[in-house]
């Protein structure tokens, strides 16, 4: 392995936030990073690959979509790779039919079964009671989309996900579902969306083609900390927990698993990703990679499908959601007040115990770079 007193800065990681910390450091500063990834890849949850069978990109955590409406975010990721212009449309299977999600005029018409207008689906969300003290997600979902729609779309993917009831879970977990009027089925409404045209792999090895840039594989950090300069800047994007040793307790996440088949048909469910709403279906969704890039020619009569199944992470799994119950919390807020060495940054999502989108884990590295990491060097 390279020696660790032979770079200027050390990055734990090689998730989106990772690397563009890494990619800022060398291209604008001309300092030399060592990025350490446990993993046997880089580009964290994000990374595909190009399947040679069947001629599919492949994402091994589950479909990465691209989106943003911030214009310096995607000017930023645009050096790296051309994106094509797929747009994400969520299809639901619930009670024997396809639904779309988000709910939106033909959902709630299908329900029902007769057409709303834009004015009538107003009034009826509108209309919905307003009296039930928002505690938790079910009592917001009845509240947003009435008891109908929370029963058929929302409750048991929710609970399948989350692994609880919905009474046992924070009201803002639902606030990421929109709900519309009209027959938008885009699942975002961004201003720039797409995927890398050669795939997130071939982005990320873009991102660190440097001279200034090593990266080094299937490294713990926690086993070569030891060897760390004080002078040297570290930039740690690891659980947030084990970075203290866990001195306040271990923070919940969920994890997925994926059961990836390779299925001799052209096209097995005529989407890119499908949720399986009803309960006693025991895994949460179905992706099928190969929509994700219409404007490639996948090989005749195969087509890759992965079914993803959720559940509390163990340890050595990939975290996934942060579960921020009010014990993690608590926990949070103890390591927040714990003081670090002072050539540390801590960020990305499990530096920070977020949830982030890869756009917003972007801007914050973009952030921490320009108003921290940048200054730093100036001395």
């Amino acid at each position: 392995m390279v020696k660790l007193n032979g770079a200027d800065v050390i990055v734990v990681g090689s998730g989106f936030f990772g690397l563009t910390i890494a990619e800022r450091i060398s291209s604008e500063l001309g300092k030399s990073v060592l990025v350490l990834e446990k993993r046997n890849h880089i580009g964290g949850n994000a990374y595909s690959y190009k399947d040679d069978a069947t001629g599919v990109e492949v994402h091994k955590y589950g479909s990465h979509l691209f989106h943003t409406n911030n214009e310096k975010v995607w000017k930023y990721v645009n050096k790296f790779s051309h994106f094509n212009n797929y747009q994400h449309r969520v299809l639901a299977i619930a009670h024997g039919q396809y639904l779309n999600l988000p709910i939106n005029l033909q959902t709630i018409s299908n329900v029902f079964g007769k057409i709303f207008t834009p004015q009538e689906a107003k009034k009826f969300f509108e209309g919905l009671s307003r009296e039930v003290i928002e505690e938790n997600l079910e009592a917001r979902a009845l509240n947003l989309v009435g008891k109908e729609l929370y029963e058929i779309l929302i409750k048991g993917y929710t609970e399948k996900q989350w692994g609880t009831s919905t009474t046992d879970l924070p009201a803002s977990i639902i606030n990421r579902l929109p709900v519309r009027n009209n027959l938008d089925s885009r699942y975002f409404t961004d201003l720039y969306q797409g995927l890398p045209i050669e795939g997130y792999s071939d982005l990320f090895g873009k991102m660190i083609d440097s001279k200034n840039i090593t990266v080094e594989l299937n490294i713990d950090f926690f086993s070569v900390k030891e060897f760390i300069e004080s002078d040297q800047l570290v930039v740690y994007t690891g659980p947030l927990d084990r970075f203290f040793n866990y001195k306040h307790g271990v923070l919940g996440w969920r994890t997925v698993d994926f059961e990836f088949q390779t299925i001799p048909l052209d096209d097995f469910q005529g989407n890119a990703v499908i949720n399986y709403c009803d309960r006693e279906v025991p895994y949460t969704r179905i992706h099928e990679f190969f929509h994700l890039h219409p404007e490639r020619t996948k090989k005749f009569g195969k087509t890759i499908i992965a079914k993803e199944y959720s559940r509390v992470a163990l340890e050595g799994d990939e975290p996934y959601y942060p579960i921020n119950s009010k014990s993690d919390r608590d926990k949070l807020l103890k390591y927040r007040e714990e003081k670090i060495p002072e050539n540390y940054f801590l960020g990305g999502r499990l530096g920070t115990y977020k949830y982030l989108d890869m756009h917003m884990a972007i801007a914050s590295a973009l952030s921490l770079y320009e108003t921290k990491i940048s200054r730093w060097f100036e001395d």
